[in-house]
């Protein structure tokens, strides 16, 4: 799990209780496309991650809130359909809410969702694994388990670890290979999901869904390079290349075919915090299949966005909400079709930041200035101040800015907040997102008792 020890850092005290999720990795949990089915994750106690700085640390008021955010709520760049949630993060109460509860078009910030969603039916532990299997003679079957990052040409370092296909090729030294089959079949259904713009893949935004790939599909290490069209051939070709094999076939793994070799992903812990710490789409979309998998649903985007709903069904009446508060149908946020209110967000945060299960999401937020994609906000003007202080997935599509997440205030008591706008000028986006950081900057410098 990705640790945040920086000096001065706000939000590192909020995760005081983080370190005790560590107990929920259990040794050998699996989930579908590895060898055993997945087991119900065990019941956590409830040790408290969102506390306030101290006993005494002020909770604002709805008057105080309003009158520091007066000048940010009018910012022209925002547009006319801003709404707001904001709430007292360790009791859930409700400070100050703006059409919160609208269904709005929430971008990326419904990755916030899918995360709860992933923690809620997958063991914090479980890996995916990628397996090569016997075929027939002189054939490999590369089969996929839906690990979104498995490294192919490019082995990128740092969090999270890599499966490599590389490591693939070394464990079949000696093995005589005439041609690599590739078998994607544990994902089903179409490639591309409803709402999506058609650039999406060739913009380099997010490769066609398959449960076989390397290196998202990319084209390039340059950011905005188009995907390829057909992850898992395109895998299979890179394997072959290493086995210097002279054919690559898309087909199906024999019964009962003998494994020759496998490698295992990051656990799904970190696959969350990667997913929201970088905004990723691939990965979204592999746990939302995962999701469907482990919930008897089919790995599609219709299987998916149902199991999405199925495993925030209790979450959403815990937190005092119907189904119709959250109503996604993919698991990244790209689809234009996607519903959330701002209010279900900021209450479900509040109600998992009691339960040690979601911790990766809490650390996998991006931290203002720091990392992710907030590394490069926070760093000038106005919203400068609040660098540390605020860790918020952001969202952005057409029309569309959001940022929800956590920020500390001046008098050390923690908010949950979603503010997302989904009227913002098609030119407008980075003013829009400037916008966003001022008004979280405004609640990181408020009192407002």
């Amino acid at each position: 799990m990705r640790r945040w020890w920086v000096a001065g850092l706000g939000l590192v005290v909020l995760l005081a209780g983080v370190t005790g999720a560590t107990v929920l990795r259990d040794t050998g949990a699996q989930l579908p496309g590895s060898s055993s089915s997945p087991q119900p994750s065990p019941e956590p106690s409830r040790t408290p991650l969102l506390a306030p700085a101290s006993a005494t640390a002020r909770v604002p008021t709805a008057a105080g809130l309003r009158a520091a955010l007066a000048t940010a709520l009018k910012d022209p760049a925002l547009g006319r359909r801003l709404a707001l949630s904001v709430r007292d993060a360790s009791t859930g109460r409700t400070l100050l809410e703006i059409r919160a509860t609208a269904s709005v078009t929430p971008a990326s910030t419904a990755k916030i969702v899918t995360a709860l969603a992933a923690l809620t039916v997958l063991r914090p532990d479980a890996r995916l694994t990628t397996r090569v299997l016997r075929g027939a003679p002189g054939d490999v079957v590369l089969v996929g388990g839906g690990d979104p990052l498995l490294a192919g040409r490019w082995t990128t370092p740092g969090f999270p670890a890599r499966a490599r296909l590389a490591d693939l090729a070394a464990q079949l030294k000696g093995v005589a290979v005439r041609r690599v089959v590739v078998d994607d079949g544990l994902f089903t259904g179409p490639r591309l999901g409803p709402g999506w713009k058609p650039g999406y893949v060739t913009h380099g935004d997010v490769a066609p869904v398959s449960a076989l790939a390397a290196d998202g599909g990319r084209t390039s290490t340059r950011r905005s390079t188009p995907r390829t069209q057909d992850p898992a051939l395109e895998a299979g070709r890179q394997l072959a290349a290493l086995l210097k094999a002279r054919a690559v076939v898309r087909g199906a793994a024999p019964a009962g075919a003998t494994e020759l070799a496998h490698v295992e992903s990051a656990p799904v812990s970190d696959l969350v915090e990667a997913m929201l710490t970088r905004s990723d789409n691939d990965v979204a979309e592999a746990l939302g299949r995962h999701v469907a998998l482990a919930s008897g649903e089919p790995a599609t985007f219709t299987g998916a966005a149902a199991a999405l709903g199925k495993a925030l069904g209790p979450l959403l009446a815990e937190a005092g909400l119907t189904p119709a508060a959250v109503t996604l149908v993919d698991a990244s946020g790209l689809s234009v079709l996607s519903r959330l209110q701002p209010t279900a967000l900021t209450r479900l945060l509040a109600l998992v930041g009691q339960d040690p299960r979601y911790a990766a999401v809490l650390t996998g937020l991006p931290v203002g200035g720091f990392d992710g994609t907030l590394a490069k906000r926070y760093r000038t003007g106005p919203a400068a101040a609040a660098a540390g202080s605020v860790r918020a997935k952001t969202g952005t599509l057409n029309g569309v800015s959001a940022l929800a997440g956590l920020v500390r205030t001046r008098d050390g008591r923690l908010l949950a907040f979603d503010a997302t706008a989904d009227g913002v000028s098609l030119t407008g986006t980075l003013q829009a997102q400037a916008a966003l950081d001022r008004l979280a900057a405004r609640l990181a410098a408020c009192g407002c008792t």
